[in-house]
């Protein structure tokens, strides 16, 4: 399935992320959430059937590939259409192999941060400490010096996992609170962010929500739906906040 949808500042693909980035030019950021690293996908492939803290999903069996094989791919991409920053989720352990993908690049890696969080699953076999964050690394792929909006501000950010936001539909899904505050950090009003791996759309729904142009890439035909859902009720609800504004 290809497909493109426009919904207000927001356009969102169906199809390989690989494939269709060369064809969108220049782009102001990039802020999205790449499959885990292939020692995640082993570690939840065993979590099928279990039911998540909030008690209102089953996990699920992760069905899309590791990034392992494409994050240079995914570097080179970025290097060759963003002018601000490059932004990917990652295992802790995978910080260090998307430094050592982004350093050889014309990408400035600048660092990784932490998103804490505090209703995270409990480790089920009580054999050791469970997962109670995740990262995101940093690069600025702009000119000039490295620009956001929060000054000395740590890189730090706590959200719960489970929510009434939450879809539930894609087993990674990230609350759409933690993704609006990145977004003010690190983008400005009226510029366009690039998320080349949508899943159902957080990232989408916090960018148009907050007055950035969105452009979406999917290559599952479900959780792309999905997000053209969200985007539309996110449209709905956006402008009905500026004309009560």
């Amino acid at each position: 399935m290809n497909a493109c949808v426009n919904i207000g500042s927001a356009t969102l693909y169906c199809g390989d992320s690989l494939q269709i980035v060369p064809t969108l030019g220049r782009l102001d950021h990039w802020i999205t959430d790449p499959p885990y690293e292939k020692i995640m996908h082993d570690s939840k492939s065993g979590m099928k059937g279990l039911v998540r803290p909030d008690g209102s999903h089953h996990w699920k069996p992760l069905d899309f590939a590791p990034i392992d094989e494409i994050r240079a791919d995914v570097v080179s991409l970025a290097s060759g259409n963003c002018d601000g920053w490059f932004i990917a989720f990652c295992t802790a352990e995978g910080v260090a192999r998307w430094a050592d993908a982004i350093n050889p690049s014309p990408i400035k890696y600048k660092r990784a941060c932490v998103w804490i969080k505090p209703d995270s699953t409990p480790q089920m076999n009580g054999q050791g400490p469970a997962q109670g964050a995740e990262m995101f690394v940093c690069g600025w792929a702009g000119k000039g010096f490295a620009r956001w909006n929060a000054g000395g501000k740590r890189g730090v950010y706590t959200h719960c996992v489970n929510g009434s936001e939450r879809d539930g539909l894609h087993p990674t899904e990230k609350p759409r609170r933690l993704m609006a505050e990145i977004i003010v950090d690190f983008t400005n009003e009226g510029q366009t962010i690039l998320d080349p791996f949508m899943g159902t759309g957080s990232t989408g729904v916090a960018a148009v929500q907050l007055g950035r142009r969105f452009i979406g890439i999917e290559q599952n035909p479900e959780y792309f739906e999905r997000a053209v859902k969200r985007l539309e009720q996110a449209r709905l609800q956006t402008d009905l906040f500026i004309e009560v504004a």
